[in-house]
């Protein structure tokens, strides 16, 4: 019996970008869905219409669009695959060179660079000179198909949290209470997608808590304005 194979560190962090990313598009995107409908209707049945149907469609389209984009990716690293067995085919030695100059450039005695390329090489030289070229490993490629299903998942879970914040509490409080919730859930997501990307955790929150209010009030001002000259 095969064992299961399993996911790297790496490949289990890009399932869980496509999954923040597509809690934080369905977030953003149904909130701008619904909010515009609210300003320019009071019609509960036409806000909840259109909300389920926004959600539909983004899930298909944060779907297909995750499943192309890493597929793309695939496709890039197959041909870097590629290139790198005709380099070592045809000029072991230059790229034998590379390897070692690259960790000497790091600061590694020449003699020990020396010795570390030639047991990384004689151990695997397509590996190592793949790595040392293109930065990502050959023996671990991501799954396009574990990032579309991970959109798939959070973009309509992210997207139940306006389409119902919008119903909840007195009528005359909705655009409020929805506004609260979404910079709440942006706020969240923007922490983990920084989380994820080693990137600064205040700066990320405040551009997506940003770019969503704009996205909230442009919507339903764009709403109001349409039901006024309606």
């Amino acid at each position: 019996m095969s064992k299961k194979k399993k996911f790297s560190l790496a490949q289990k962090i890009n399932v869980l970008r496509a999954s923040v990313m597509g809690a934080n598009d369905g977030i953003l995107s149904i909130a701008g869905i619904v909010l515009g409908v609210a300003g320019a209707s009071t019609s509960n049945w036409a806000i909840l219409v259109s909300g389920l149907a926004g959600m539909l469609a983004g899930t298909v389209s944060m779907t297909m669009g995750e499943y192309v984009s890493v597929n793309s990716q695939k496709d890039s690293e197959r041909q870097a695959i590629d290139n790198q067995k005709t380099a070592l085919k045809n000029d072991y030695q230059a790229e034998f060179e590379f390897v070692k100059n690259k960790y000497i450039k790091t600061g590694i005695k020449p003699e020990l660079a020396h010795k570390a390329t030639t047991e990384m090489m004689n151990s695997d030289a397509l590996t190592t000179t793949v790595r040392e070229r293109y930065s990502f490993d050959p023996s671990k490629f991501t799954s396009p198909y574990a990032a579309a299903i991970a959109s798939m998942i959070s973009f309509p879970l992210g997207s139940l949290l306006p389409l119902i914040s919008i119903f909840v509490g007195p009528q005359n409080l909705h655009i409020i209470t929805t506004f609260i919730a979404v910079i709440i859930a942006l706020a969240i997501t923007g922490y983990l997608a920084a989380v994820l990307s080693k990137a600064d955790r205040v700066h990320s929150v405040l551009r997506n808590v940003i770019s969503g209010v704009i996205t909230m009030a442009v919507t339903y001002s764009i709403g109001v304005l349409v039901g006024f000259l309606a």
